[in-house]
């Protein structure tokens, strides 16, 4: 058994004050395994994101949105480690937004935090990866006409100004949120919420791609069916670490989080499914793993909370209610590309309210710990108010200041948001990166390459335009 920590709490300490020179004493291996091994596994969701998207969106900007999920692990490491987590988990922060005592990760190293099973450094570790997959989740809104600069810098200050106090309100004990308390398991606010809002407002102030109007929403189908089943994969992988790591610890409480996690993505696949059969009597593959991603993020914030008959009813519900809400952006006139509010916005309200009808104190009891009621099955009435307030805090703290930060930075003389006409027409991966996501385009390329010849940029466009066309004859109704 590990020795009870002994030294300073309560304010940001190295972990040295106890005066034990192995910290190591203090913490339970088999705790610490299970947390960085779902540390591992949110950072696979992270490429999942990407291929994901990529297989959705169009086959000259598919390699784009593979790249920008990967640059916000890169820039959201940083970041976290700057000043991110500080801000989120330092212990001495008021009910709104934490201080810079853990500035640079200094004073963070064997103090618990999160949970006595967690030394510092661990909890770092974890959350980093959940802030770094947020706005990976979000800048697919760039799709087929974002830049990618701007798109970058967007990530460090959105992170900044928008993750971290809804997180910090959401999981610091010191939070108002937390302190309300709106019960958040494992991020419906501060991850899909959050995300989901900012991928609403990051295409309204982006634009309509060119020829939406005049092309009834661009319907292309998705070009590589198999990407989305792989980075489907991925993301139903990695989303054991991130429900179940959220209990901080391997207990009966991650356990039944994985299940109810596993059960009503598989409720809400099948749902999704069954909606799109009845439009067009096929089996849609997108509409599977497009009703799998809403069944994750919408038991996201219960899956600690609810039993595996509450999950299911919590998937079928994602499933219908982010089914339907793909048809919202034509209601309101938004290109959103990628389908990224009806999904993760929308399912994570969804999850948000569902967690305080079918919470259950005995399941959140599985920790170990002593929990009051939680939602209406036992007879908390007002949980559902708390969780509205949860829903409304980040969905207006993330849409506007999402949209404050995206108008500044358009007036800044070179972080323009979108490429020019010409560059949308020719292609986001041909003018902002000269990669290309197949080999066949760069062969293309080449082969040409000789005096008298139309130029490398002009034929890429015109192939990639003649093959897109090719495959995307006719749009998939219900599909993201």
């Amino acid at each position: 058994m590990p020795a009870e920590y002994n030294g300073t709490t309560g304010t940001a300490d190295e972990g040295y004050s106890s005066g034990v020179h192995d910290l190591n004493i203090f913490y339970d291996t088999g705790h610490m395994v299970f947390l960085t091994v779902s540390s591992v596994l949110v950072l696979l969701m992270i490429p999942g994101v990407g291929f994901f998207y990529s297989g959705l969106a169009r086959r000259k900007s598919a390699l784009q949105l593979v790249l920008l999920s990967m640059l916000s692990l890169a820039v959201i490491s940083f970041q976290w480690f700057f000043w991110g987590y500080s801000l989120t988990f330092s212990r001495t922060g008021n009910a709104f937004l934490g201080d810079l005592s853990q500035f640079g990760l200094m004073k963070t190293l064997g103090e618990p935090n999160g949970s006595a099973y967690l030394p510092d450094i661990l909890f770092a570790l974890y959350q980093g990866m959940f802030a770094s997959i947020t706005p990976a989740l979000a800048i697919g809104a760039v799709a087929d006409r974002g830049r990618m600069l701007p798109a970058l810098v967007f990530i460090f200050i959105w992170s900044t100004v928008v993750y971290d106090p809804i997180a910090y309100w959401t999981w610091n004990a010191n939070g108002w949120l937390f302190k309300l308390p709106s019960y958040d398991f494992a991020g419906g606010g501060p991850v899909h919420i959050a995300s989901g809002t900012c991928g609403l407002a990051y295409s309204i102030m982006l634009g309509k791609r060119t020829g939406y109007s005049s092309n009834a929403g661009l319907p292309y189908r998705p070009h590589s069916v198999t990407n989305v089943v792989i980075g489907t994969t991925f993301l139903w992988v990695g989303w054991f670490g991130f429900n179940g790591g959220s209990a901080l610890g391997m207990n009966i409480r991650a356990i039944m989080a994985c299940y109810v996690t596993n059960l009503a993505a598989s409720c809400a696949g099948i749902t999704w499914a069954l909606l799109d059969y009845r439009l067009e009597k096929k089996w849609s593959t997108i509409g599977f793993c497009s009703g799998a991603i809403s069944g994750l993020v919408a038991i996201t914030p219960a899956s600690g909370f609810v039993t595996p008959w509450g999950a299911v009813i919590i998937g079928v519900c994602g499933g219908v209610c982010c089914n339907f809400a793909t048809k919202l952006k034509f209601l309101i006139g938004v290109d959103d590309a990628l389908d990224i509010f009806a999904v993760h916005g929308i399912g994570g309200m969804v999850g948000n309210i569902l967690t305080g009808v079918f919470g259950a104190s005995y399941i959140a009891g599985l920790d170990g710990n002593t929990y009051n009621p939680i939602g209406w099955i036992e007879h908390n009435w007002v949980q559902v108010g708390h969780q509205l307030a949860g829903i409304c805090a980040a969905f207006g703290w993330s849409f506007v200041l999402s949209c404050l930060i995206l108008f500044l930075m358009n007036l800044v003389p070179g972080l323009s948001l979108r490429v020019s006409a010409d560059d949308e027409d020719v292609g986001i991966d041909d003018c902002q990166l000269g990669e290309f996501a197949y080999d066949y385009v760069e062969l293309t390329r080449h082969v040409a390459d000789s005096p008298g010849q139309v130029s490398d940029r002009t034929l890429s466009s015109s192939s990639s335009t003649a093959n897109e066309r090719a495959v995307h004859e006719k749009a998939v109704p219900g599909t993201v």
